[in-house]
């Protein structure tokens, strides 16, 4: 029995059809196909390494890394742990990590939403721009390049701040900032939040351009105020957005930046009660012990911390807003 010419068009436009999803797949593979390397090369091949955490390594002249972690380390168990749990420091390390990132992903929410909400509003779009611009720029600076500003303002000898203080009051003493404690306390959240506040900003703002205008018309029919506005429509609809970036933060809680409490502060041993999170001990304890295996183990604790605090923060996320949740 013979097709009719009917039949072997369908047949010929059905292949075609897929040949040319064959082809747009092929392009999409094409297109992740770097970012997939890269993150198979930086991301995944290193977690090999997690196992100098459980050894005691010892690296052999002439050798390669694998093989001295195969043949040349003994299997340490959870000994390389016990320094973290055993130090004097501990507590308050654990302490200093924690209170400072709980009032980091508050002020890291509240704060880039209400700007983000303000810069909408603004008539002049230019001015936005112009503003959004400046509060990005700080997200690009390193601390290195920030610890030398912020030197500039409190230096004992010439700082700015001190030589202000002396001509308007007459002081002849100067004040030692890098050795007030209770100046440090506040002065680190400013400078967490003046130099990531301009990210986030940008991210909410993104979600809020994304909002359907004709939401905000029906709203203004109906005599709604901007802050009915921003209540009713805004903040709702950027829930599912800022519930991603808490849990995202939430899983950095036991993590410190490294920058912010060391450099920053010129690593001043007057500042140890607000300054010694857990980043910054364990790079202290290599400078001292110059060993490895301590490092891993608490890179290797922060990161199993880090998922148990991002699953139970997506289950309590979810339990609230069964949409909002991450995954």
């Amino acid at each position: 029995m013979t097709k009719s010419p009917a039949t072997n068009k369908h047949v010929q436009k059905k292949k075609k059809g897929s040949t040319g999803a064959s082809f747009d797949n092929l392009e999409l593979f094409l297109l992740h196909l770097p970012t997939t390397i890269w993150y198979l090369i930086f991301c995944y091949a290193p977690m090999f390494g997690v196992v100098i955490a459980f050894k005691n390594y010892k690296p052999k002249p002439g050798k390669s890394f694998l093989w001295a972690l195969i043949n040349n380390s003994k299997w340490a168990g959870f000994d390389n742990f016990k320094f973290l749990f055993k130090s004097s420091y501990f507590e308050t390390m654990i302490k200093t990590t924690v209170l400072y990132n709980i009032v980091f992903i508050i002020l890291g929410i509240v704060i880039p939403v209400t700007l983000a909400v303000l810069f909408n509003e603004l008539y002049s779009k230019k001015l936005a721009k112009t503003c959004q611009t400046m509060m990005f720029l700080p997200h690009f600076l390193s601390w290195v390049v920030i610890s030398y500003f912020v030197y500039a303002f409190l230096a004992t000898d010439q700082g700015l701040v001190n030589n202000t203080i002396r001509s308007m009051t007459g002081a002849t003493e100067n004040h030692n900032w890098y050795r007030d404690v209770n100046f440090w306390m506040y002065f680190l959240v400013f400078l967490n939040v003046w130099k990531g506040m301009g990210y986030n900003m940008v991210v909410y703002m993104a979600s809020i351009s994304g909002i359907d205008a004709e939401l905000y018309e029906a709203a203004l029919i109906d005599g709604a105020t901007k802050s009915q506005q921003v209540r009713y429509i805004t903040l709702p609809l950027l829930r599912p957005v800022i519930s991603i970036m808490f849990i995202m933060a939430v899983g950095s809680i036991f993590r410190s930046d490294f920058g912010l409490f060391y450099q920053a502060t010129r690593n001043s041993g007057a500042l140890v009660s607000v300054t010694q999170t857990i980043d910054v001990y364990v790079y202290k304890a290599l400078l001292e012990q110059s060993n490895v295996n301590l490092s891993s183990a608490a890179a290797f604790l922060q990161s199993v911390v880090g998922c148990i605090t991002i699953v139970a923060a997506n289950l309590v996320v979810k339990k609230i807003d069964p949409e909002a949740g991450l995954f």
